[in-house]
């Protein structure tokens, strides 16, 4: 008599959710490497040749892009993507450091790609920041670009052909790879690298493909052929899942489909409340192909664009047309709605190149922001007038970061002022009148809030920083990160204290922190009377059904009761209580 062999466990990997849904499907392992690059020295002789070479193959591989692009006509926030790749490409910070290998190492041109991305790279995945950090794969996705472009490296992976339902687990995976998988039956996508903001999750997330990103070793815990679960919900991946694992991932997936399915529907209607309240739902955004993702997620323009990438890990900082064209892309891609334009907020756990920073002890607390901007006032009117420049092309706000006293407010004005001198003066256009508005996200700006509300054409609350600096906790810090809750009392309070002086000024007041994306937040914030959110564009559709759900005579009330608790526990149990329930699809991602 024989005995079946026990079924192997299922084995669990835990990664981050990088783009939702839940898909099943056999593993295809996609192991593209490393463009290989000959390491050779040059003569002086040969720089100037070398350096058109350089230059060939830049063109050359924007040249493929933009190909790929125009492929997905259909498909606007895929082939917006992947025209930002273009745009970095031709990166002037990269171009600089090519340059300097091949006239100053006298190394030819691939190797110089090669150390230069390379280089540029490590300081970017250095840093503390996660959506910066992220950048460094871009980077090294750029070069590699550039040297197969070449045409002395070996022959790129083939395409992808694909007999059924597949699950495409790689290192990691750039756009132009994804984007050449999209006539394939790619299901699911599993990366050992990456997070929300990497292009992995945001070019998933916009061809609506689940993935789990950041992976531990997963090329090593996975191999073709095996049959898994990418759960991009929870952020896990099964290997060799059980029959009743299959039926429950099954179910879950088509939950999720009928979610997402009726939030896509609903989009583009108006954020209300159940009972008739007008919210306005904006979008944050960081890279140029974002905005054309916002608009397509039902945004209402841009509340917070965040300008500071601008001048990472460069010699010198970007020049005002630079700068300019940059601006009036995101300002044209939403016009006729409004956008944000936040100045560079340098410093701290960002690191920069083209302005020299003097250590600190607590950078944090040192020169970083607005700061760091008066103190440096050419660079900062050159990044201002790009700024004044990009309004003649649509509706343009401008919002100054870490206001802490009203005389850094009034310092701003005189340059904004000065800027809108020096465009009008050049014969150039620009907006008859640009709003400028402050960032809430230091304890003292919020104490001042009723002289701010006077001063500044609007607030926006960036729950982030003022969580920090109120609670005096580090927020990248994970042993503290218990300690950082949006819902604590005291930030309860402050933010109702801003939205009090806004309305008694007549200043209109945002939120742009990430406490607005998340449903019961939104929900609470609505209560304590706030009605203009902006938030990661992906977030809209749900945080409009999450209002939609709900009265504004509820949200009061809930609002009213947790400003009455001492702990952020008591308040989250106090809004789970009452809003959960009805909200459970919203917040597990599935009907």
């Amino acid at each position: 008599m024989s005995v079946e062999p026990p079924s192997k466990a299922t084995e669990v990997l835990r990664g981050i959710a990088g783009s939702p849904g839940v898909a099943i499907g056999k593993v295809v392992v996609f192991g593209q490497s490393r463009a290989h690059c000959p390491r050779r020295t040059i003569g002086p002789g040969e720089i100037d040749a070398e350096v058109v070479r350089f230059e060939e193959a830049v063109a050359r591989a924007q040249r493929d892009l933009r190909e790929m692009s125009q492929r997905l006509t259909e498909r606007s926030a895929e082939a917006s993507i992947l025209e930002a790749y273009v745009l970095m490409t031709g990166d002037p910070v990269l171009a600089e450091a090519v340059r300097h290998q091949i006239q100053k190492e006298k190394r030819a041109a691939e190797w110089a790609v090669a150390e230069a991305s390379d280089v540029i790279a490590k300081r970017l995945g250095a840093l503390d920041d996660p959506y910066l950090s992220e950048r460094s794969h871009d980077v090294l996705f750029i070069g590699d670009r550039i040297l197969r472009a070449f045409g002395t490296t070996a022959p790129e992976q083939q395409n992808l052909r694909l007999d059924g339902p597949s699950i495409v687990v790689a290192h990691d995976l750039s756009p132009a790879d994804t984007a050449a998988m999209i006539n394939q039956p790619v299901v699911g996508f599993v990366t050992e690298v990456g997070t929300r903001t990497s292009h992995t999750a945001i070019m998933a997330r916009a061809l609506e493909i689940p993935a789990v990103v950041g992976v531990t070793d997963a090329l090593k815990r996975i191999s073709g052929g095996d049959l898994v679960v990418v759960d991009g919900l929870r952020g896990s991946v099964l290997v060799g899942p059980q029959p009743r694992e299959l039926d429950e991932a099954r179910a879950r997936g088509e939950r999720h489909t009928a979610l997402s399915r009726e939030l896509s529907v609903s989009r583009d209607r108006e954020a209300t409340t159940q009972d008739g309240v007008r919210v306005t739902l904006r979008a944050n955004v960081e890279l140029p192909a974002e905005a054309i993702l916002a608009r397509d997620h039902g945004a209402e323009g841009i509340g917070l664009y965040r300008t500071e990438f601008l001048y990472i890990d460069r010699s010198l900082p970007p020049t005002e047309d630079q700068q300019f064209e940059i601006f009036r892309a995101v300002v044209e891609t939403m016009r006729p709605m409004p956008v944000t334009l936040r100045t560079f907020d340098i410093g701290g756990d960002k690191f920069i190149s083209s302005l020299k920073l003097p250590p600190e002890m607590n950078p944090m607390l040192g020169l970083r922001a607005v700061r760091l901007a008066l103190s440096q006032p050419e660079v900062f009117l050159e990044h201002l007038r790009a700024m004044v420049r990009a309004s003649a092309y649509g509706e343009v706000k401008i919002m100054i970061p870490m206001i802490a006293s009203l005389s850094e407010l009034r310092q701003v004005r005189v340059l904004l002022e000065q800027a809108i001198e020096q465009v009008k003066a050049r014969g150039l256009p620009c907006a008859d009148e640009i709003p400028l508005g402050i960032m809430v996200e230091v304890p003292a700006a919020a104490v001042l809030v009723d002289l701010f509300a006077q001063e500044a054409s609007f607030m926006s609350l960036g729950t982030n920083d003022l969580v920090q600096y109120t609670l005096a906790v580090d927020r990248t810090s994970r042993s503290l990160a218990y300690l950082a809750s949006s819902f604590d009392p005291a930030i309860l309070r402050l933010i109702r204290s801003v939205v009090r002086a806004g309305e008694g000024w007549s200043c209109p007041v945002s939120i742009c922190g990430a406490m607005a994306s998340d449903p019961l937040a939104a929900v609470l914030l609505v209560g304590l009377g706030m009605r203009d959110f902006s938030m990661e564009a992906a977030a809209i559709p749900e945080i409009k059904e999450a209002l939609r759900r709900v009265t504004l005579v509820e949200a009061e009330a809930v609002a009213r009761e947790a400003l009455r608790f001492g702990t952020s526990d008591e308040v989250e149990h106090c809004v789970a209580e009452a809003f959960a329930p009805r909200l459970y699809d919203l917040l597990t991602g599935e009907r």
